[in-house]
């Protein structure tokens, strides 16, 4: 049963609120950051991406980023940008885009839960990516960034937040540049807060939609923490990581585009010959292929797009990742044809979000001479499946929007009464 604790949010005044909020570090590059930065001394990419503060020459894994990090969390906390609440508390995170509303609650998930199962993942991490966040919680002394999570919400739960909603006022209420508008509710009374408690202890099981390297990086500070203080209780903060857990069915998965630099070699006529072996094959002239059912893409080279549709002998007798469409097109497409053995360390393949139009793709492609591939979005179900059975999803296989904001809310890893 998931243990999932109120706690004591370091985190803006509204005033400031939709300065400070910022994308998460993972999604906006060191230039991208900058430009950010020196518009809005207030982002909190300057905690979650320091470097932009520094040497433009500065390695982005130098000990300086991370005492940066600090510094600048340390001036918004000192300058009252950020104060933190006077007592545990959970909190209502609520995106709406394009008219879709997805509201989950914030709270701390813990590191014992990651450990044995109950917070599921689907995806492998990498060993630098891990030290990076490693060294930034350890540094900064807090969890900086929401881990996605999501679970079944019982109608109980799903009743309390939408009542909490009705009949009190938003803490935040703001639409960034990109149309996505961003409420916060602070749940302050005792009663509410037990009751939420004891409503995730009635769930079975969370799920990493998003955030698996930040995750596995908490539990491993989490774990440092303890082995330095061998008296611990398990109620310490650092036996818990920051988290929003949102109802499943109301997130939105985007497809995970890839795009090959070049055709390995082959010419357009063999490399379009190579396909008609698992799928069929559709010119589609005149305008871009989107996909609109799963074991469909859409594929661009050589200014043509075209419609693949997987034959259905290719994947009916395989498991669930075995069916995913990202995993069909790397096993019949991408290592056979393309010669992509391994598309986490290949540089000839790129992954570009749902969120981009497919005529950028096109773009992307017709500058190297290579191909696009437009792809269906992976469900929610079966990501959750796969989570169950302890397998693992091809990566970059989803690409979630809206992106939670950075910045809301922070969990310090001191050891303080909730």
């Amino acid at each position: 049963m998931a243990v999932f604790h109120a706690f004591r949010a370091l985190r803006p005044t509204p005033e400031k609120a939709a300065d400070v909020a910022a994308l998460p570090y993972d999604v906006v590059n060191r230039e991208e950051a900058k430009s950010i930065g020196d518009e809005n001394p207030l982002s909190f990419l300057h905690i979650d991406r320091p470097e932009m503060d520094l040497e433009p020459e500065t390695d982005l894994y130098d000990d300086r980023v991370y005492e940066k990090a600090k510094e600048n969390l340390d001036n918004m906390e000192e300058k009252g940008i950020l104060v933190q609440d006077q007592k545990a508390c959970y909190y209502i995170y609520e995106l709406v885009r394009k008219g879709k509303t997805q509201t989950g609650i914030v709270g701390c998930s813990s590191i014992d839960d990651y450990m044995n199962g109950v917070v599921k993942k689907h995806e492998l991490t990498r060993e630098d990516k891990e030290q990076d966040r490693i060294h930034h919680v350890d540094s900064c002394n807090a969890n900086t960034g929401p881990i996605f999570l999501a679970c079944r919400y019982p109608d109980s739960l799903l009743t309390l937040m939408n009542n909490w909603k009705d009949h009190h006022e938003a803490a935040y209420d703001f639409t960034e540049e990109d149309q996505i508008t961003h409420r916060v509710w602070v749940i302050d009374e005792d009663e509410v807060i037990s009751e939420i408690n004891k409503e995730f202890a009635g769930i079975d099981s969370l799920y990493i939609a998003d955030g698996h390297h930040r995750a596995a990086s908490a539990v491993k500070v989490g774990l440092k923490r303890r082995e330095q203080n061998p008296g611990y209780t398990g109620e310490e903060e650092f036996n818990y990581f920051l988290s929003v857990v949102f109802p499943y069915d109301q997130l939105c998965i985007l497809p995970y585009n890839r795009i090959v630099k070049d055709l390995n070699g082959l010419t357009v006529k063999a490399f379009l010959g190579a396909l008609k072996f698992n799928f069929e094959l559709m010119l589609m002239p005149g305008f871009p292929c989107k996909p609109v059912e799963k074991h469909c893409m859409g594929m661009y080279v050589d200014g043509q797009w075209y419609h693949l549709k997987a034959w259905p002998d290719i994947y009916e007798k395989k498991d669930v990742v075995g069916q995913l469409d990202v995993s069909i097109l790397q096993e019949k497409v991408l290592r056979p044809v393309l010669g992509i053995e391994d598309p986490r360390t290949d540089q000839r393949i790129s992954f570009v979000g749902g969120s981009h139009k497919a005529a950028e793709l096109a773009e992307i492609a017709d500058r190297t001479g290579g191909v696009a591939f437009v792809m269906y979005p992976t469900s929610m179900e079966d990501l959750m499946k796969i989570a169950d059975e302890n397998k693992l999803m091809p990566p970059k296989s989803t690409w979630f929007e809206p992106k939670l904001r950075s910045g809301l809310f922070i969990h310090k890893l001191t050891c303080c009464a909730r």
